[in-house]
């Protein structure tokens, strides 16, 4: 009898054996584990748009290529516009048939056939997200797809590196492309970005769980009170009426009778007045309204007549410069300064002996002459 080691279930901890320890790798499916082979044959289609038929047809020789190393056939129909893929006799893994499924679709969603290929790996899983039917408005779709997408790709290409996931977004579909834990990732910052959430917010936190991870201590732990919690803000508010009708409370007895016509005038004493009296007292009452509206009518008019109030600014004094006293319009030197009287005749006299305006022709000619000698006497 052979002894087997008993493991005593206090001594490990629950954790670490839910965990997947670091560089740990899922041994390749070979064909050593089904020498066999498959017992029947299967096949999947799909139909792709017009605009893919010449790259297909262009990189379709590479596709076949890639497929026939799996032992999967693939065929192009340009007519019906399907690719087709099928096993052989010789494939001997059961799911690679999937994995062929997947490239076509891919191929078909306007994925580049070098980010296609990699779906035949192991490790790599794609994800088609439907988007087309998650918005009814189609200018507010185009709106929400184009913020996914970002500015220059901007957005796009965060998320790519923060899930390690190929992103292409076409039409009403986005297809991913990477790990299974990253495009559990996309798939919910898409459909949250359908839900008009911003993107921004998930790749908030996707960058901080990135950090949170690093750190062996935090991975057994929550990550909750690290992660922001954004509240959710309606700015469209429903319009609120002016008039509130408030509810009153409920009383038993009927509300009172309201007065009459009959009774008003009752109260007031109109009612045993004659019909020349109550026709005078309308008028007068008319007129007096009238009178009230042309006397505020015309105080608005006489408000633009109003002078507006004047301030006397008084400029600071300095030696030998003139001080002015600002009256209304008007500029008033003050006598406070002296002024020279004698230098000022002088200026004046100095003014008219300078001759204003071009020289006569006569006095030119003159000018030029004299030139003229003196540049021969030089000579």
């Amino acid at each position: 009898m052979e002894a087997y080691a008993t493991v005593e279930p206090g001594t490990v901890d629950e954790s670490e054996l839910l965990t997947v320890p670091d560089g740990w790798k899922e041994p390749a499916f070979t064909r050593e584990d089904n020498p066999r082979g498959l017992l029947e044959e299967s096949s999947f289609a799909t139909l792709f748009p017009k605009y893919r038929e010449a790259y297909l047809k262009e990189c379709w020789p590479l596709v076949q290529k890639a497929l026939n190393e799996h032992h999967v056939n693939a065929t192009l129909d340009l007519i019906e516009g399907s690719i087709t893929v099928t096993t052989t006799k010789k494939t001997f893994d059961p799911y690679v048939i999937i994995r062929a499924r997947d490239l076509i679709k891919l191929l078909a969603r306007s994925v580049p056939f070098e980010q296609a290929v990699r779906i035949l790996q192991d490790d790599t899983a794609c994800d088609i997200i439907k988007i087309g039917s998650l918005v009814r408005n189609r200018e507010r779709f185009i709106k929400r797809r184009q913020r996914l997408i970002g500015p220059k790709g901007s957005t796009l290409k965060a998320l790519e590196l923060l899930t390690n996931c190929y992103i292409m977004v076409q039409g009403n579909t986005v297809s991913a492309l990477g790990p299974f834990n990253g495009l559990k990732e996309v798939r919910k910052v898409v459909l949250d970005t359908m839900k008009n959430i911003h993107p921004i917010y998930n790749i908030k936190t996707l960058m901080i769980k990135r950090e949170l991870s690093k750190d062996p201590e935090l991975r057994t732990q929550s990550w909750e009170r690290f992660l922001p919690q954004f509240k959710h803000k309606n700015l469209n508010k429903r319009k609120e009426p002016k008039k509130k009708n408030v509810k009153k409370e409920y009383t038993p007895f009927p509300p009172p009778q309201p007065e009459s016509q009959v009774d008003k005038e009752l109260a007031s004493g109109e009612y045993f007045l004659k019909e020349s009296q109550k026709k005078r007292k309308r008028v007068e009452e008319i007129k007096a309204k009238q009178a009230e509206a042309i006397s505020r009518r015309q105080e608005e008019r006489n408000k633009a007549f109003i002078p507006p109030k004047e301030k006397l600014v008084v400029k600071p004094k300095k030696e030998g410069c003139f001080s002015y006293l600002f009256v209304g319009f008007y500029c008033v030197a003050s006598t406070e300064t002296k002024i020279d009287i004698e230098a000022i005749k002088q200026k004046v006299k100095k003014a008219k002996k300078k001759k204003l305006g071009a020289l006569p022709v006569e006095e030119v000619k003159l000018k030029i002459a004299a030139d003229e000698k003196k540049k021969k006497k030089k000579k």
